[in-house]
Parts: C-alpha cells; sequence; structure tokens
C-alpha cells in the first residue's frame, strides 16, 4: 500500500468542470487537492506553429481508443492541466431557455432537465465573469433573459463584416459570437491572432480552465498534482461512500481520501473510470444502478464548411466572431429546429491536409486564402446504444454513430443557400461523425430519478453519497451550442452546494473572480 494523503475535497480532472470547481472552493477554508493526468502547457513557440500542432500532433494525446467496430482511433483528447480548453475555440454560450425542456426533433426527441434555465441563470453570470465573456446583449434572437455580457463583443475583421451586412440584407440575424477572451486589442492582452481556435495560447491570453481556473486556484488552499493518474475509486463495504482515490504518480502509488470525491474527467474517461470502480456492491461499475453509466453518448452533428470565393483573397486574421441562430428554433420552413452557424478560425493548410494530404500544398494554400470557414452544428439526440465500456483489459471502447440526419442536412443545406446568396461561388463541406470526441457529454445523465438517471440535479450520483460528478456527462441533451459555459456554471453550482453542505465557509465573500 502506498502513501495516504487526506483531503477536504479531491477534484479529478483540471478542465472546465474540475479546474473551475477547484477556483470556487479555493475561496473557502476547504482543503482541495486537484489531480491531473497530463502536464502543463509548454509555453514555446511551437504553440502557434501549425505543422507541429496539427501536421505533427504535438500536444495530443498518444492514446488509442476503439470504435465500434473494435478498430482503434486517435480521440481529439489533450492531458493537459486545463485540459481539452486548452485547445478550445472558447466559444461560451448560455443554453437557450428551451433546451432546458424537452424538445421535439424530426429524429426524435432530446429530454427535459432537471432543472431550469432560470435556475442556472445566477452561475451563468458568475460563468461569464470568471471566464472573461465579451458579447452583445440583444443581438442574439435566441438569447435567453438574462444581464448584459461583462465585456464588449470582439468586433468583426472587414470580410466577417462584410459578410454580416450581406446576411442583414439578406433578411438574417448576425450576432457576435460569445467569446472568452483577455483584455482583447489591449495592452498585454490577447493579441487576436490567427492561431486561437484549436491552437493553445503561447501568451496565456485565452479563458480556459488553466488560467482561468487552476492558477487563480493555487492561491488558496489548493494543491494541484500533475502527471497524476486515478487508477480506481473505492468505497466503504456498504457501498455508499468513496473512502479512498488510488493514484499512480511518477510510478508509485498513492492512496487519497477525501470528504467529497468530484469527478470532471471528462465524459468518456468519467465513465471509464466509474465502470473501471466495479466491486461487490456496485457490480455494474460505480454509481451504476440505472445501468446509464456509460450510456447516451452524445456529440454534436458537425460540419465544417468553406466559403470560397475564387477572384476574392482576403488577410482575415482573427475570423471566429460570427454567429448565425436563424435556424436554431422551429419555423414556418422548418417545423423543427436545425441548429446553430458560427464562424470559425481562419484554417491553415497545415489542418486541411491532416484530413486530406493528398492534396498539393500549393492549392491548399490558394484555396485557404479565399475561404471563409464556418461550422454547422446541430444537436445530437440521447441513445443508450451510443455508450462507453471496457474490454476486458480495460480499455475505452467508444461505440458512437450518428447515422444519418435529415436534420443536419437541412441545417447544411440552408447553410450552403445562405452562404451564396452572400456573395460565396461555392462551399465545400466535412462532416465530423463517428469519432467525434469534441463536444462529448452525456454519460452520466443527472435527473430527479435514481431509475432513470446518474446523478442527482446537483451532480452528486445517487448511490454514492460523497461522489459528485461535473464535466459535460451530466447533459441528458446536447443542445446545438458549446457546451463549455454550461460545465462551468454547473460546476460554480456544485461548489456552492458543497461548501454550504459541509460548512466550508468563504474566505472572499466576492461572487465572480478576478481574471488574471
Amino acid at each position: 500500500m502506498g502513501e495516504v494523503h487526506e483531503y477536504d475535497a479531491v477534484v479529478i480532472g483540471s478542465g472546465a468542470g474540475g479546474g473551475t470547481v477547484a477556483r470556487a472552493l479555493s475561496r473557502t477554508n476547504a482543503r482541495v487537492l486537484l489531480l491531473e493526468r497530463g502536464d502543463w502547457m509548454p509555453q514555446e513557440r511551437q504553440n502557434w506553429d501549425p505543422v507541429e500542432v496539427w501536421g505533427k500532433d504535438r500536444y495530443r494525446s498518444g492514446e488509442l481508443w476503439l470504435d465500434r467496430r473494435g478498430k482503434p482511433f486517435q480521440p481529439f483528447m489533450h492531458y493537459l492541466v486545463g485540459g481539452n480548453t486548452k485547445m478550445w475555440g472558447s466559444v461560451l454560450y448560455r443554453l437557450r431557455e428551451e433546451d432546458f425542456d424537452e424538445v421535439r426533433h424530426a429524429d426524435g426527441v432530446s429530454d427535459a432537465w432537471p432543472i431550469s434555465y432560470a435556475d442556472l441563470a445566477p452561475w451563468y453570470d458568475r460563468a461569464e465573469e470568471m471566464y472573461a465573456v465579451h458579447g452583445e446583449l440583444g443581438a442574439d434572437p435566441t438569447d435567453p433573459e438574462r444581464k448584459p455580457f461583462p465585456h464588449a463583443p470582439v468586433p468583426h475583421e472587414p470580410e466577417v463584416e462584410a459578410l454580416a451586412e450581406r446576411l442583414r440584407a439578406n433578411g438574417h440575424h448576425p450576432a457576435p459570437l460569445p467569446l472568452g477572451l483577455l483584455d482583447p486589442g489591449a495592452q498585454g492582452g490577447c493579441i487576436l491572432c490567427a492561431t486561437c481556435n484549436s491552437f493553445p495560447c503561447l501568451i496565456r491570453r485565452k479563458a480556459d480552465a488553466d488560467t482561468c481556473g487552476v492558477v487563480p486556484a493555487l492561491d488558496g488552499d489548493v494543491t494541484l498534482w500533475t502527471g497524476a493518474r486515478v487508477r480506481s475509486l473505492e468505497t466503504s463495504a456498504s457501498g455508499d461512500r468513496v473512502t479512498q482515490v488510488t493514484v499512480e504518480r511518477h510510478g508509485r502509488i498513492h492512496q487519497v481520501r477525501g470528504t467529497v470525491v468530484v469527478l470532471a474527467a471528462g465524459a468518456v474517461n468519467s465513465a471509464a473510470l466509474l465502470l473501471g470502480s466495479a466491486n461487490d456492491r456496485h457490480p455494474d461499475g460505480l454509481a451504476n444502478s440505472s445501468g446509464l453509466v456509460g450510456r447516451r453518448y452524445m456529440a454534436h452533428r458537425a460540419t465544417m464548411m468553406e466559403a470560397v470565393h475564387p477572384l476574392r483573397a482576403h488577410d482575415t486574421v482573427f475570423q471566429k466572431t460570427l454567429a448565425i441562430n436563424d435556424f436554431y428554433r422551429p419555423s414556418e420552413r422548418h417545423p423543427f429546429p436545425l441548429g446553430n452557424i458560427q464562424s470559425q478560425g481562419r484554417v491553415h493548410p497545415a489542418q486541411v491536409k491532416s484530413v486530406v494530404p493528398f492534396l498539393p500544398t500549393p492549392a491548399v494554400r490558394a484555396w485557404t486564402r479565399r475561404g471563409m470557414e464556418l461550422l454547422a452544428m446541430s444537436e445530437d439526440l440521447p441513445s443508450p446504444e451510443n455508450r462507453v465500456t471496457l474490454t476486458s483489459s480495460g480499455r475505452v471502447q467508444l461505440s458512437y454513430t450518428t447515422g444519418s440526419s435529415p436534420v443536419h442536412g437541412l441545417l447544411v443545406k440552408e447553410a450552403r443557400r445562405m452562404l451564396r446568396r452572400a456573395g460565396y461561388a461555392g462551399v465545400v463541406t466535412h462532416e465530423f461523425r463517428n469519432e467525434n470526441t469534441t463536444h462529448q457529454c452525456g454519460t452520466a445523465v443527472f435527473g430527479d430519478d435514481p431509475r432513470s438517471s446518474v446523478l442527482d440535479p446537483l451532480c452528486r450520483t445517487h448511490d454514492v453519497d460523497n461522489l459528485y460528478v461535473v464535466d459535460a456527462s451530466f447533459f441528458p441533451s446536447s443542445a446545438a451550442v458549446n457546451p463549455g459555459l454550461t460545465v462551468i456554471a454547473q460546476a460554480l453550482r456544485v461548489a456552492d452546494h458543497l461548501a454550504t453542505r459541509f460548512g466550508w465557509h468563504p474566505d472572499d465573500p466576492a461572487p465572480g473572480g478576478h481574471t488574471p
């Protein structure tokens, strides 16, 4: 048996959920241990090198999972302080109000949440303050009732503004994307570069869970262990409490005890850890009396679109500022919701060649200089057959298929029509399908009934009293906007609940937090 360490709270994973919980609890007198499987992202010139980041997968985990057919594939996973948020585009949407209700789609139903938008709204406010969200109140017709954004929207560059004007002239309602950036355009702030979306930030001015969660948390009574892989969760003889977390770190085994354990390793890895921690009291996996741990995996239906004008090159640098939600809600034209469209960061030739390596580099360069990149994103519906399991050797298997979706096809068709009317000669598309591990959610759904959910509305497992899950595992539905801000808001809500439940009084009663 290895060393034994005792804390009030043990947080597993330092991404949007875990990094935020750690920061929130750092304002209390709780002793917190934050466990991260990876290490700090090195600040180096390669952070902004498309060939290194995309061509050579410099920061991506080399881990291989199995798909539904048992074929190995490399997931889009980054084991780093801050988790996958180190690579996100920092689009921080609130779910729309209707996303919390049952939503009928052309090809199925997405389930209602056990909480309402109003229940989460105060923590959305705090989440936006903590992650420095920029946006414009009233610009998006689907935006829910809310306070003004903490910061003004990031201005469009000329080519993006020209597109927005053409869209308005054609009856659409383009709006600024809600973005988490630190002091964009100011001295010492975000420089609005071309390597933000899907790149780490060399100057640490992107609002990720490292910069906005972990680093401020370390000012409090929070201990961070990097290189710490959790191997299992052990319970009491009755099975109703986690008594020990087994951690492998630098070749040594450590036993960690906590009053509460907060699991935030991502929807796939959190489910895998629960399944891998089966014992006599939990023979099908920890907290799995419902049989739903690992099931209902969702990732958005997503298609990258390159709108091209062969005679018009442009030198836009920071392109990811535009959103169109005109197809998010049912309409006379489409009686069911279709989804969200948002501009993307400039695509670099190395990124294109990572998908289609046979294209000649000069042609790719010419094409990308003339393209405007956007993403069409539709809701992925929950299915118990889309699931995470473990093989007999403990390997992660992600059995996931998107099937055919008339809804997503209609959204892409509408986006094509919209972009052609806006003056682009053609639109090239690439759909992300069955190996999509971005925006992963749904593998430990929360709800009121232990028979049909894994977690309660405050993300505590129904079966194990001191175990919480605060990554996107808890989502009953995926909605059709980015999940990050909702994970952050719920993490803050859970942290407040934990402080009240265990009497961890705040050292600093001020709400929200500073941005470094």
